[in-house]
């Protein structure tokens, strides 16, 4: 199925064309134009939202949940349009673009199966005591509730999965929340279709149209008008450092402060500790190789730096994933400013004093190919631009003298998504020692395993502390992402009939 976009912006269940246009960058294909949105676009969008929040906000579960499986339906029926546009706009390839779009439906129908569980209201009930002494109990009720008009941005290295039907959008909606979301400028048609087949499923369950907007980019004011709106009480946002936080202190400093849920970047580091780099160096290395690769290297969680103690496993190790990452060709990249980006990223990098260049791809225009360097712990200190996320196919292998630096080194590093442990049963007193610090680091610490790719599940935490994300107790990913959305309540000596209408709510 071919698709060709309109180009228009979805407001309150109306296609709105703008007064002027943008032209899409594909890797492949056509360009097309779409609207630009306007500070105007936004208020009638987050009007709306408001509007929708009087009735969403208080239906039952069982309709919220009907409306996420029927937004997953709407996106299955548009499978092959969806893979289309999406690869044009991107340079993805066909098969990520199926998975992704099987990743994004399948958290849709999870928060659809979650909220019917009720787990996420987290209810707590202590029943009065009118005979405790000194003073009596009230009777009081606990449970979560919406928090109203939800903003999303979208990704741009994840068209459908962070973005206009993605994880936050998905949580929002799960909540009971109204979404308006910002689409992304990098793959502005894959988002427009997207937004049609949830309003398509709006439709069918004859909700009110402002419960999801969708207002094209091109604009950066309309990004600080979206945030700074006093009809939104939250945002869920995936991008890069500089912008989240910007839009962050824009939150911060509105009348009204409101919480920024924000995912910025890491560089996910791996500890490789010396047995198990002794007794299959090779295979870790050729699995690293593979991993920094996955994707041009356009993950969040992309690991893109391993300490590892000096020894013999360790050059064995080196040399693996040196030949696998000469041997791999360039990709294509999402954006001709990523790449960019990518490029002056690398090339500071490989710049850097004493650093041992191990591969030097020849990237360029759009494309990207693999760079790796090693040094050692007293280069790493002394140039903290290498603890800096170069979002693509980067690494860099620190070598560390002994247990104490490694952990000198791990105490240092800021706020992380994830961080990985390679580990035999030998290494288990230096990983006694290492997970105390990293678990402070990190959102998620894994063993013997490669951060990317993220499960999507009732476990999982997509977050850690700042600067990797906005807010250390929340995730983006999985059922725990819903609560970000929403609130506690206590409800104190309510009459029966009215914790029956609680009931009704849930």
């Amino acid at each position: 199925m071919s698709y060709t976009p309109h180009g228009k912006h979805l407001i309150a269940g109306s296609w709105r064309a703008g007064s002027s246009t943008f032209k899409s960058s594909p890797a492949t294909g056509s360009s097309h134009a779409f609207s630009v949105g306007t500070v105007t676009d936004i208020d009638d969008a987050c009007r709306a939202a408001e509007e929708a929040f009087k009735t969403y906000g208080y239906l039952p579960a069982t309709v919220r949940a009907e409306f996420l499986n029927a937004i997953a339906d709407e996106i299955d029926a548009r499978a092959d349009a969806i893979t289309q546009i999406g690869t044009e706009e991107t340079g993805l390839p066909e098969g990520r673009l199926i998975g992704e779009r099987g990743r994004t439906t399948g958290q849709l129908r999870l928060f659809a199966q979650h909220i019917l569980s009720g787990q996420h209201l987290d209810r707590r009930h202590d029943a009065a005591l009118p005979d405790r002494k000194p003073a009596p109990r009230p009777d009081i009720h606990l449970m979560q509730r919406p928090i109203g008009p939800v903003a999303v941005f979208g990704a741009s290295n994840f068209p459908l999965a962070f973005s206009t039907a993605g994880g936050d959008t998905a949580a929002a909606l799960a909540a009971g929340c109204p979404v308006v979301v910002k689409g992304h400028s990098a793959h502005p048609g894959t988002g427009e279709i997207v937004a049609d087949a949830i309003d398509a499923a709006r439709q069918k369950l004859g909700l009110h149209p402002g419960v999801f907007s969708f207002v094209q980019g091109g604009n950066r004011e309309v990004g600080a008008a979206l945030v700074q709106h006093p009809m939104i009480k939250a945002v869920g946002f995936t991008g890069s450092l500089r912008g989240g936080r910007a839009l962050f202190d824009l939150c911060a400093a509105r009348p009204e402060p409101i919480p920024f849920f924000g995912e910025l970047g890491s560089i996910n580091p791996m500890f490789l500790l010396p047995h198990a780099v002794e007794a299959r160096g090779a295979a870790i290395g050729a699995a690293w190789a593979d991993s920094l690769v996955m994707g041009a290297g356009q993950f969040c969680t992309n690991p893109g730096v391993a300490f590892a103690i000096e020894g013999a496993g360790v050059d064995t190790l080196l040399n693996v994933a040196t030949e696998k990452l000469r041997a791999t060709a360039t990709q294509t990249m999402l954006t001709d400013d990523i790449a960019s980006a990518y490029h002056r990223g690398v090339a500071e990098a490989l710049d850097t004093a004493s650093a041992e260049i191990l591969v030097r791809g020849d990237s360029g225009s759009r494309n990207a190919a693999p760079a790796f360097i090693k040094v050692s712990a007293d280069t790493w200190r002394a140039n903290t631009n290498l603890a800096h996320e170069v979002f693509g196919p980067f690494g860099i292998a620190v070598v560390v003298r002994g247990a104490d630096e490694m952990l000198e080194l791990a105490r240092a590093f800021e706020g992380q998504l994830t961080a990985t442990l390679h580990l035999d049963s030998e290494d288990m007193a230096l990983a006694k020692r290492l997970l105390p610090v990293l678990e402070r680091k990190a959102g998620r610490v894994l063993a013997n395993g490669f951060p990317t790719g993220v499960e999507v599940c009732d476990a999982m935490v997509h977050g850690g502390p700042y600067p990797a994300s906005t807010n250390f107790g929340a995730t983006s990913v999985g059922t725990l992402s819903i609560r970000r959305f929403l609130r506690p309540v206590s409800y104190q000596n309510l009459p029966e009939a009215l914790v029956a209408e609680l009931d009704a709510r849930a």
